[in-house]
């Protein structure tokens, strides 16, 4: 083949990757997903399993199992200096990955996490905690999170309202977090899903299981399967070596901003499963909002997203439903309302959704919310939301009218100082 003229004769070819592949497995049903690693081990018995029992971390010891699909490598308690989750990934999971890594180049890895661990979690310490100095990704490589779902279980998860310390099941003293947020989380993060087995109820059930997870996840891959017969062969080539986690997508509260999808828009039903997207430009009315919040989540089982209040309009306020609660928090500042100098601490994923979509007015600040549920009534939603947005006479009354609005979030979202307030407002892009 005669050489290109664009690249010089001798231009070498890329190098390959010869980096161990590192599958992170998350689910908070144990045994689909222990059933899920065996069959992985079962296709492959020189992949290195690692997983860690946490249910001593709080009294400073976890224990740490590494295993082939030939046997057992290492089963060893690890004392701990701190009770925690965050302490195990930073001072054992992530040694222990590296590691192995170094000893066995030639050998991928599987990382099981416990149930009521967040693979995003996982992620971040990937990324912002070295081993030795060393980036972990310099050591190995990234391939997919995958999140297996137990069918029998998976919708008396999402519409839990226990949380983790009251089932005793907590990964810290000061873990309050809900079963379903758990949940939900494990599947919004994973690049691929598992539903695995059969719902109780038969073949439509589990379908509309399958659609459900679709709606919550449009971004992962689905993989189902039969939890009787599993092929172990055809399962790995499904969920290993397919290069579908991509580190610069954000978490899920993170990703309207940067210009991602929410959501999917599916208002007639599907198997009476609706996802609904709300989108405006207009701020909404505080006192308006804070009365349909029971309303709007009447039939739904999940919904995220973010927003801006007219009584608070420097705020980026994330929103986010899941288990019968809905959280908000500030996300920091609207970039229509971030001093120049600021911008550069802003990632450039969001400047350019930002500039792609500036408006003269309103600048980046918008409404972007979806809702995921059984039998919601999209239009009904959608007219409920959109009364709560100003109207065209409160828009006219102006920004400082805005401010003096009764508010029910007042100092629900408090800001951070800027280190420089030079410059009174960003320039539009």
């Amino acid at each position: 083949m005669p050489t290109s003229p664009l690249a010089p004769a001798d231009a070498a070819a890329p190098t390959a990757d010869t980096r161990p592949s590192l599958t992170v497995l998350s689910g908070f049903w144990p045994a689909a997903t222990f059933a899920a690693a065996r069959a992985l081990l079962a296709a492959d018995p020189t992949l290195l399993l690692v997983r860690h029992d946490i249910s001593g971390v709080r009294a400073g010891a976890v224990r740490r199992v590494v295993r082939s699909g030939t046997g057992l490598l290492e089963d060893e308690r690890v004392d701990l200096a701190h009770g925690c989750v965050s302490c195990t990934l930073r001072e054992d999971v992530l040694p222990t990955l590296a590691r192995l890594a170094r000893t066995h180049p030639d050998r991928d890895l599987l990382l099981m996490l416990p149930e009521v661990v967040e693979p995003e979690a996982v992620a971040a310490a990937c990324a912002h905690c070295p081993v030795d100095g060393t980036p972990l990704t310099d050591l190995l490589r990234v391939d997919s999170y995958v999140t297996v779902v137990d069918a029998e279980h998976l919708l008396d998860g999402l519409a839990s309202t226990d949380d983790l310390k009251t089932l005793g099941i907590h990964a810290a003293d000061d873990d309050h977090r809900a079963l379903a947020d758990v949940v939900v989380r494990q599947i919004e993060y994973a690049d691929t899903l598992v539903l695995w087995g059969e719902a109780g109820d038969g073949a439509y059930e589990t379908g509309r299981l399958a659609v459900l997870l679709e709606r919550l996840a449009p971004w992962a891959t689905l993989v189902r399967v039969d939890g009787d017969l599993v092929d172990a062969g055809d399962l790995s080539r499904r969920l290993r070596g397919t290069r579908r986690h991509r580190p610069e997508i954000p978490g899920v509260l993170a990703r309207g901003l940067a210009g991602y999808a929410l959501g999917t828009h599916e208002p007639h039903p599907d198997c009476g499963v609706v996802s609904v997207v709300f989108r405006a430009r207009r701020p909404f009315h505080p006192g308006r909002l804070h009365d349909v919040l029971e309303e709007v989540h009447a039939d739904v089982l999940r919904s995220r997203g973010h927003l801006w209040l007219a009584s608070q309009p420097e705020t980026v306020v994330t929103w986010e439903f899941a288990g019968g609660g809905l959280g908000m928090a500030a996300a920091g500042r609207w970039l229509a309302a971030l001093p120049d100098p600021h911008w550069a601490d802003v990632g450039d994923q969001r400047r350019l959704a930002a500039a792609l979509d500036w408006d003269p007015y309103y600048g980046d600040r918008h409404q972007h919310l979806a809702f995921i549920g059984l039998d919601l009534d999209p239009a009904a939603l959608h007219r409920t939301l959109a009364r709560c947005l100003l109207t065209d006479a409160e828009l006219a009354d102006g920004e400082a009218a805005w401010r003096a609005l009764p508010d029910p979030f007042a100092d629900c979202f408090p800001l951070p100082d800027l280190t420089d307030d030079r410059t009174e407002g960003a320039t539009a892009p």
